[in-house]
């Protein structure tokens, strides 16, 4: 399949790049506004500047992080 021009380096029509940030212990920070498709299809959104994506599933906002992670049971 040929490559999307558009997806050049050097394209000025090409969207700037969003910065995440991993952490070992901890959620992925996305600096925002993002817009998040879950697995059921749902699409959750947020226009915060950076959001915390959790990656352990205890939150009980998820996707989003609540800091469960650092409750160890």
């Amino acid at each position: 399949m040929p490559n999307d021009p558009s997806d050049s380096p050097g394209d000025a029509r090409r969207t700037p790049a969003r910065r995440i940030t991993m952490q070992r212990q901890g959620p992925i920070l996305v600096d925002g506004p993002v817009e998040v498709e879950l697995e059921d299809g749902t699409t959750v959104t947020s226009d915060r500047w950076r959001v915390a994506l959790c990656t352990c599933r205890r939150s009980r906002r998820y996707p989003w992080c609540d800091t469960s992670h650092r409750k160890r049971v």
